[in-house]
């Protein structure tokens, strides 16, 4: 979510978060996706720099954006294979993500958020060599 367009930021440090809720998910998720709608709807698409509150800072609107789905997209993932459930995320998702995640990732590796990249397999597909550059194992179940 773009820096600037926040009323008020995340009540814990996103990179150490406490594990703990004091409030209902849903409520939580709600505020988070208005919050973020709200921030994005006052940046253009083709902004060249916007505020963000990853580390790198300031990163073109296209770059942001996609880091909020990468984001999005990774999580939606974890919680699906933890709670043996579908991969909600397909190749042609993950292709235009790898390229999001090959311009973001490297610096937050720093910050624990993500860990070593793993070697994909020699038929992986897009969804597997994302998540292998992400750190994840994709071919393990909860």
């Amino acid at each position: 979510m773009p820096a600037g367009g926040w009323s008020a930021g995340p009540s814990e440090d996103p990179f150490a978060p406490s594990g703990q809720l004091t409030e209902d998910p849903s409520t939580v998720v709600d505020r988070a996706v208005a919050a973020s709608a709200d921030a994005w709807a006052t940046i253009d698409d083709d902004a060249p720099q916007v505020p963000t509150p990853l580390p790198q800072g300031a990163m073109p609107a296209w770059l942001g954006a996609g880091a909020c789905a990468l984001d999005a997209a990774v999580h939606a993932w974890d919680i699906a294979i933890a709670s043996g459930q579908p991969s909600p995320l397909t190749p042609g998702m993950a292709r235009p993500l790898m390229a999001v995640a090959t311009r973001l990732v490297e610096p937050l590796r720093a910050y624990g958020v993500y860990a070593p990249s793993i070697e994909p397999s020699a038929a992986a597909d897009h969804v597997e060599i994302l998540l292998c550059y992400l750190g994840r194992r994709p071919n393990e179940t909860a």
